[in-house]
C-alpha cells in the first residue's frame, strides 16, 4: 500500500473520537484526512446535531484545507468509529466536485483500507451535474 494512504489513515484514526458536545449534538463518530495539492493533510470529524446544521468529516477537513489557503485535493479517506473505510455522500461528493470542477474526476477515493481498495471520485460520480 502506498505509504500516503497509511499517513491519510492514521491521521484520521488519531481524531476519530466520539464523543457528546452537547445534549443534542454529537462528534467524532466519523474522521477523515485529505491530502492536498501540496501533500499536507488536513483532517476533521463529523458533527451531528438535531437539526441540518452539522456536517460530515470529509466537507470538515475540506474546509479545514481551505481554511489554510488551499484548493487542490488529491486523496480522501473517512473511517467509522470501528476504523472503516466508508465512502463519500452525496453532499461531500458534490462539494469535491464543485471545488474541482475540472479535475473533480480525478480525486482518489479510499474505499476499503484494509484491502487497498481505491476508486475515483469519477468513478464514483461519473456524471455531474454542471
Amino acid at each position: 500500500m502506498e505509504r500516503t494512504w497509511k499517513e491519510l489513515y492514521e491521521a484520521a484514526k488519531a481524531v476519530l473520537a466520539p464523543r457528546n458536545v452537547s445534549d443534542i449534538i454529537e462528534a467524532g463518530g466519523v474522521a477523515a484526512a485529505i491530502e492536498a495539492g501540496s501533500g499536507k493533510i488536513y483532517v476533521g470529524v463529523c458533527v451531528d446535531t438535531a437539526c441540518t446544521l452539522g456536517v460530515c468529516a470529509e466537507r470538515n477537513a475540506i474546509f479545514n484545507m481551505i481554511t489554510n489557503g488551499e484548493s487542490v485535493i488529491k486523496k480522501v479517506i473517512a473511517i467509522d468509529s470501528d476504523g472503516k473505510a466508508i465512502p463519500p455522500c452525496g453532499a461531500c461528493r458534490e462539494l469535491m466536485s464543485q471545488i474541482m470542477p475540472k479535475d473533480y474526476k480525478n480525486i482518489e477515493i479510499m474505499l476499503d483500507y484494509h484491502n487497498n481498495r481505491v476508486v475515483t471520485l469519477g468513478e464514483l460520480t461519473p456524471e455531474w451535474w454542471i
